[in-house]
């Protein structure tokens, strides 16, 4: 976020409230406008947190949640299917974690868009529409053009009042990176909205024995005391031209002062206060240990949590497996299996996971057919979503791809349609609009919601 130099020489002297740091921090907080009214659910059945795992580079559906047995060998694979707790659904051989909590997930099985480059694909599944720069493979972020990504849009809506505030000032958190392929990938910021709405974004590995958030932290020599002093400082400095006609500013630096105070929020990101047991339940990997983060954040109330599975694009970077797909997903497979089982039993056991919704998902699949390379290549014409909580209808399954896992069969789902379920379990009605810099009108989702798949929320 830009902001002028309304702190002068004193802060240059203490080389304290860097503008970067706190202006990024201020950039994930809450404030007043436009008002938007409510759709159903009613307000004792919506959703007050959601986790959105994106494991980028594309998993394979076929060899996960959607594998085909009885298809020939270019198209079944190398891994055996397991029977889960649900009679008739099976999974992945890689996954026995998560067969024993099929009835806590639904699965969504025809899910397809048109992007088969990643950086053009990820903004779909971040945003929810197709990006103004088309399928292209480097498609960077553009402040002015992007439309917002979810955790920045409940972020906005908060702030016209269209949801209650939460009981901690942070609104949306992304961690533990941001996706990057040659650039920053888009969907990850709020766009048009302006940084003022970005995520509070964590940039450290939540396994890391010395992992603290920085941006929340006062330096050493700094006491309570002092940051008022500060605080109280910056307050005359509003007689500046700088200070004077600058409410938003002014409003940034309050809100900093109130997370640098604040001991609920950095009590959330207090990762070593968990007991032993529980940390190695998730895993000792930064996959696992950012899922306890985010089930830390919930507790916390934060509504929007994204949780980023790998950070960059390659074979051996992320789930990308355009070669030996099968031993690269093998290596993958078990950390995602004790991690977001660890995160759907945590939840379930302290009674937060009917308000939490859980989504597990890539920015597409994989091709049916294995290639030359013994690996898949991208494939969106259909793949998989897995959801948990959130008054999901838990152990079922929504839509179908045909025999081979190519496309739909049945009851196609559009990353439109996803966006409209999940503002509409906010209690949001993901018809109404919002506006960019330039004056154009966006619907918050293009879709429609999938109400059959919340059926006493949808009652």
């Amino acid at each position: 976020m830009p902001v002028t130099n309304f702190t002068s020489h004193a802060i240059q002297r203490r080389r304290f409230l860097q503008v970067g740091a706190y202006g990024a921090l201020a950039a994930t907080l809450n404030g007043g406008g436009t008002r938007y009214a409510c759709a159903s659910p009613s307000a004792s059945q919506r959703i007050k947190s959601c986790i959105l795992v994106m494991h980028y580079g594309g998993p394979s559906h076929l060899d996960t949640w959607d594998m085909k047995p009885d298809g020939p060998a270019e198209i079944r694979g190398e891994y055996q299917p397991i029977a889960t707790n649900i009679p008739g659904r099976i999974v992945c051989e890689h996954l026995p974690l998560m067969s024993r909590l099929a009835d806590k997930v639904a699965l969504i099985r025809s899910l397809h868009h048109p992007m088969t480059n990643h950086n053009a694909a990820m903004y779909e599944a971040l945003v929810g529409r197709l990006p103004e720069g088309g399928d292209n493979e480097i498609l960077p972020a553009e402040r002015a053009t992007d439309c917002p990504s979810y955790g920045a849009t409940l972020t906005y809506l908060t702030e016209q009042g269209e949801l209650p505030r939460p009981p901690t000032p942070l609104t949306h958190v992304a961690l533990p990176h941001v996706l990057h392929n040659v650039v920053d990938l888009a969907g990850q910021t709020a766009g048009f909205l302006g940084g003022r709405y970005d995520p509070l974004q964590i940039n450290s590995d939540p396994s890391d024995p010395n992992f603290r958030v920085d941006s929340l932290s006062l330096p050493a020599d700094v006491s309570n005391e002092r940051l008022t002093a500060r605080q109280n400082l910056l307050g005359d400095l509003n007689t500046s031209d700088a200070g004077r006609g600058n409410p938003q500013m002014r409003a940034y630096r309050e809100r900093v002062f109130d997370l640098l105070r604040n001991k609920d929020v950095q009590g959330a990101f207090d990762i070593h206060a968990e007991p032993p047991q529980m940390r190695d339940r998730y895993g000792r990997h930064q996959f696992g240990q950012s899922l306890l983060l985010a089930r830390r954040l919930v507790e916390a109330g934060v509504p929007f949590i994204n949780v980023n599975d790998k950070r960059v694009n390659g074979q051996v970077a992320n789930w990308d497996s355009h070669e030996t797909i099968f031993p690269r997903h093998k290596e993958l497979l078990p950390v995602m299996d004790q991690g977001l089982s660890a995160l759907i039993e945590d939840l379930d056991q302290r009674g937060l996971l009917e308000s939490t919704l859980v989504v597990s998902m890539g920015e597409f699949g994989r091709t049916p057919k294995i290639n030359g390379n013994a690996g898949r290549d991208h494939w969106p014409q259909c793949y998989h979503v897995v959801l948990s909580g959130g008054g999901v209808d838990a152990g079922t399954t929504y839509g179908s791809s045909d025999r081979i896992g190519a496309y739909p069969d049945d009851l196609p789902v559009t990353p439109g349609d996803l966006a409209a379920t999940l503002f509409w379990r906010f209690g949001i009605n993901p018809q109404h609009e919002i506006h960019d810099a330039f004056g154009r009108p966006f619907r918050l989702a293009t879709g429609q919601p999938l109400k059959s798949l919340f059926p006493r929320a949808a009652s």
